[in-house]
């Protein structure tokens, strides 16, 4: 997967940074927003989707689970 790892330092929380394609429109961020969130309620989600970049808050969720919660949505986790 091509993600980055990163603390979030004003927030001294853990970010998973991820590189999604197939989101075109405001619906697909809410979906992948609600997949994350479904995971981990208290997770920061940020979606770019001029970018395709998802990064995610949280101490909680490891990055193979954000990204297969992206993938039921029907969007693809670009690997490195």
């Amino acid at each position: 997967l091509h993600t980055l790892r990163h603390v979030n330092r004003q927030r001294g929380v853990p970010v998973v940074r991820l590189q999604v394609k197939g989101m075109s429109c405001q619906h697909c961020v809410r979906a992948v927003e609600g997949a994350i969130r479904s995971l981990d309620d208290a997770s920061r989600v940020t979606v770019d989707l001029p970018s395709g970049t998802v990064e995610v808050d949280s101490t909680r969720l490891e990055r193979d689970a954000i990204a297969a919660a992206i993938r039921e949505e029907g969007y693809e986790v670009l690997a490195t």
